[in-house]
Formats: C-alpha cells, structure tokens, sequence
C-alpha cells in the first residue's frame, strides 16, 4: 500500500476544495485533494448558466469560466491532486484510505483534514415515490449532465417535480433546446428555489408553475408516458378528487440536495439536523483537526459564498496545525446553538467561549415564509442577546450574519443561544434592512 503525508487533505476537488487548497497552499503548507471524479471542478462543471463571481471577481462568469480560474491557481501552485479517487474510509485519527485504478488501495496520513464533498440530489426513492420504473425518470442534475456535458437530450416533453434552482434552471435549458416543458410541479406552497430563478427561468418563459400540487402517479411500464399530479393539504396529504394528467416522456425530479456525509459520520463526526456535521465557529467537527465547509456542510445558494466558507476553513486549518495540532491541549468549553421558532438548522452548532468576542459568522434558513420578521438571538434565562428586524425570510434564501456576541451581552456564562424568527407586524423596517 502507498502511503503519502501531507500537512492537509482535501476530500473533493469542487469549488470548496480548490479555494481551501490555494489558501493553504499559499500560507506555506502542503495540501493534497483528493477527488473522485475524472476532473477537477466538481458540479460546477456543468452548469454553464451564468450568475457565478459576482462577489468573489466582482464579475459574472458561467460555472465552468469560475471554476476553472481556480483549477489554474491550484496548478500555478503546483499543489497535488489525485483524480478517480474514492476515499472510503477516515480513521478517527485523521488517516485516510483510499483507492484509485493506478495505484490500488492508498493510505494518506495527514495533520489536518477539509470535508468538502459537497451534496447530491434526493432521488425517487428518497421521497417514496409509487409505481412501476419506466425508462425517462432522472433528477434534474443527471439531466443537467446529460444536456450540458455529454451532449444528450433525455427527452423531449417534460414535467419537474420540485422548484429547486437546478430544476428551474433546466426548465429554461430545456427550453432553449427546443423541448416542451409542460409545467413545474412543487409541494409547497411557494418556490423551493431562489426568486430570480422564479422570474427568468419560468415566467420569463410561460412555464407554468404549479404549487401545492405532487406526483402521485407515473404512467407507462417501458417509458414515461405521462404523469398524474394531485393537490395535497397542509400535511401534503394526497386531496381526493384533484387528481389531473399531464402527458410527457420525461419526469425531472428536483426535491432538494442532502450534503455527502457518509464519510464524516462513518469517521465518527456527529450530524445535525440539515444532514451537515456538527462544527464549532471554526468550522471544525467534533473530531479534533477535521474541518468542514461548503456544500457538505450546509447547502448553499451561491457558490461564491461556498468559496467564502472554503478559505475560512482553509485558515482555521492552517491555525490547528501551527497552534495546535500534537499538543494534547484541553478542550475547551463551548455555547451550545438550539434553533427556536420558525428556524431550520443554525449554523456553527457551537461556540467555543473563548471567541465569545469575536465576529462570528451565523448562517440558517427559516421553515416558511414570513413578511416583517425580527430574528432573535436568546441565552438560556431567555434574555434577547442579539436582535435584527428584516422586511422578510424565505427557505430557498438563507440567512447570514456577522455577530459579536460579547459586545451584545452574552458571556462565558452563557451555556445555550437560541435563534429563533418571530412575525412582528406592528415593527417599522429600517431602510437597509
């Protein structure tokens, strides 16, 4: 078995993994990625809409055109990367086994290891879905791949269950290729994915959006030959007598992404409720020296906030190894993150009392849409630590701010800060918020 050292692995060459591999790289110290596909780049490869750079270029750019200055960065700098391989197991000591068709089973023992392997997509059978397995069913992401990489058309009608941005952006793809999008289906009441997306994928194109409505049967045993779609109630409870048909060829099935955390958990690192790790204001899991970010930690909206995320990794990384890694040092006490009213997940999960002073970074996504909202930040004898009023919160847009929690009146008294988004329709907004 081949054995490598390297002060940081890097597990997946997407967006996350190449910007924290520069950021290291350029402190001085080594990094290897480690990534299982024929290429670098990751997902970003195949999404050649444009929308990508603004805040990380200060530029619009197509996926490939963003992810391909930082695949020239990683080669200016020399930094090695290992393609075709499937990292299957992290020992709870940080050693790394993989394998790869050159090299058989290798072994990569490093001082500090970044989990970025981002997400995939839920597929049918994630959501339960009845009914026999004709050809024509795929998720919008292989549909994606097939249209803008291997140069394939799935079908030619199509009906996408779910809202979610990949659905809506391949909705407009479809479209521009000349195939028949009869309507996007979506269990909610409102979008899963982005407003813009709303606007210039589907409305711009007469694609007809229809809400509170699900796949409750698909037709034909060889090949999709239509589907039937019903209203569903609070509970998305099938309503009798709601049922309507659509005829088409294709079902694209975008129903939300679950962060890649086989690896994290199998390697002994707790999962919190969105699916990501559990990580301190450092991005780093319970497992001492193993740090998290982008996609694999919490699902994104735009991949320049991911790139943000990978060099705040990237730094905390560098930090471990130079001031902590091999000292045995205590661990040391931490805040405990709960999420309260109208709150999804809430990330870091834990503050280490010793940053109380510093800005720390929060970010989450609300369970529904509200108008008029005042977010909230509470300790446990339930005192307002923090408080920001906003004009409004959806799930597909998450939240992010930059908080110092000593300056707003927690301590290293404080054992819990819940987060918790509470209408307050009376609450005049300011004009920056």
């Amino acid at each position: 078995m081949k054995e490598y050292k390297t002060d940081v692995a890097i597990i997946g060459g997407g967006s996350a993994g190449l910007a924290a591999a520069i950021i290291i790289k350029k402190s001085g110290l080594d990094a290897l990625i480690l990534e299982r596909d024929r290429e670098l780049g990751g997902i970003t490869l195949q999404c050649i809409h444009n929308g990508f750079g603004i805040h990380e270029f200060k530029e619009e750019l197509t996926g490939p055109e963003f992810v391909q200055r930082f695949i020239n960065e990683v080669k200016h700098l020399e930094i090695p990367y290992k393609l075709d391989t499937m990292v299957i197991k992290i020992e709870k000591n940080k050693t790394i086994y993989a394998v790869n068709n050159k090299e058989g089973l290798i072994k990569v023992i490093p001082k500090a290891i970044i989990l970025a392997m981002g997400c995939r997509e839920r597929t049918r059978g994630n959501i339960n879905m009845p009914g026999f397995r004709p050809a024509g069913i795929y998720t919008a992401g292989q549909a994606q791949r097939f249209v803008n990489v291997e140069g394939y058309l799935p079908g030619n009608t199509y009906v996408i269950l779910g809202s979610g941005d990949i659905g809506m952006i391949m909705a407009r793809r479809l479209i521009w290729e000349g195939c028949k999008v009869k309507a996007v289906v979506e269990i909610q009441p409102t979008v899963s994915g982005l407003l813009r997306n709303e606007v210039q994928c589907l409305e711009d194109y007469d694609i007809p959006l229809i809400t509170s409505y699900t796949v409750t049967k698909i037709h034909g045993r060889h090949r999709v030959k239509g589907v039937t779609i019903s209203k569903v109630d609070r509970q998305f409870d099938r309503i009798i007598g709601t049922d309507r048909f659509i005829e088409c060829d294709t079902l694209l099935l975008s129903v939300g992404l679950i962060p890649e955390n086989e690896l994290s958990h199998n390697a002994g690192a707790e999962l919190s409720s969105n699916g990501g790790p559990i990580i301190d204001n450092n991005l780093e899991t319970e497992i001492e020296g193993m740090f998290a970010c982008g996609n694999v930690l919490q699902v994104h909206d735009l991949v320049d906030l991911v790139v943000a995320e990978a060099k705040r990794a990237g730094i905390n990384a560098i930090e471990y190894i130079k001031n902590r890694y091999g000292k045995n040092l205590k661990k040391k006490d931490k805040i405990k993150c709960l999420t309260g009213e109208n709150v999804n997940y809430i990330k870091p999960d834990l503050i280490n009392k010793s940053d109380i002073s510093k800005e720390i970074i929060f970010s989450f996504r609300v369970q529904r849409p509200e108008r008029r909202i005042l977010i909230q930040f509470k300790d446990e004898n339930n005192n307002i630590v923090f408080k920001r009023k906003k004009r409004y919160v959806i799930p597909s847009e998450m939240i992010e701010l930059n908080i110092n929690l000593g300056e707003s009146g927690a301590s290293d008294e404080t054992k819990t800060i819940k987060v918790e988004v509470i209408p307050q329709p009376e609450v005049l907004i300011d004009n920056n918020d």
